[in-house]
C-alpha cells in the first residue's frame, strides 16, 4: 500500500481510540463502580498491538500515553513510557505466541492490566500512599471493572482493523 494508505490507516485508529478515551474520562470517571474506575486506554493499546504487531503497538502505545498524561490531570510521565512498552510486549508477544481472536487478546489484557495494577500496587506501596490489604483490593477491583470493557474495546478496533489494518509501506 502507498504512504498515503498507511497515513490513513493510522488516522483512522487515532479517531477510533476517540470514543474510548472520552467513555474513559467523561463517562466512566464521573460514576464510579465500587470505588474504582474502569481504565480504558490500555485496553486499546493491546488490541491495537495484537492486531498490529510489537512496533505499531509500540507507536501506538506511545500516541496513547501521550494523551493520557496530557488529558488527565496528576498523570504521571511513566504511563507514556509504560504504555509504549506495554504496546511493544503485547505486539510481539501476540506474533508469536497468541493469535488475533478475542480469547487472545483477553489473555493479552489480563497479563498487562495486571502488570500494570502490580506496577502501581508497589509503587503505591513504597510510598505508603495506604496500607497493602486497601490497594491489593482497589486493584483487583480496578482490573475486573476494566476487563469488563473487553468486548467494547476489542471489537470497535477489531472493526477499524478489518477496515484499514492491512494497509503496509510500500511501492504502491
Amino acid at each position: 500500500m502507498t504512504r498515503r494508505n498507511l497515513i490513513h490507516k493510522w488516522l483512522v485508529y487515532g479517531l477510533a481510540l476517540f470514543p474510548i478515551w472520552f467513555l474513559d474520562s467523561v463517562l466512566l470517571s464521573r460514576y464510579p463502580v465500587g470505588g474504582v474506575h474502569a481504565i480504558l486506554l490500555p485496553l486499546a493499546v493491546v488490541a491495537v498491538a495484537g492486531l498490529e504487531g510489537s512496533v505499531a503497538g509500540a507507536g501506538f502505545g506511545l500516541y496513547t500515553g501521550l494523551i493520557w498524561a496530557c488529558a488527565y490531570s496528576g498523570s504521571e510521565g511513566s504511563r507514556i513510557l509504560g504504555l509504549a512498552l506495554m504496546g511493544m510486549v503485547v505486539g510481539i508477544v501476540s506474533q508469536y505466541a497468541l493469535s488475533q481472536t478475542f480469547l487472545g487478546y483477553s489473555i493479552s489484557c489480563v497479563y498487562a492490566l495486571g502488570t500494570m495494577e502490580l506496577w502501581y500496587f508497589m509503587w503505591r506501596l513504597f510510598f505508603r500512599v495506604a496500607p497493602a490489604g486497601a490497594l491489593l483490593n482497589i486493584a483487583i477491583r480496578e482490573l475486573l471493572w476494566t476487563l469488563v470493557w473487553m468486548p467494547l474495546v476489542y471489537f470497535l478496533f477489531r472493526a477499524v482493523h478489518r477496515r484499514v489494518g492491512n494497509a503496509k509501506l510500500g511501492t504502491g
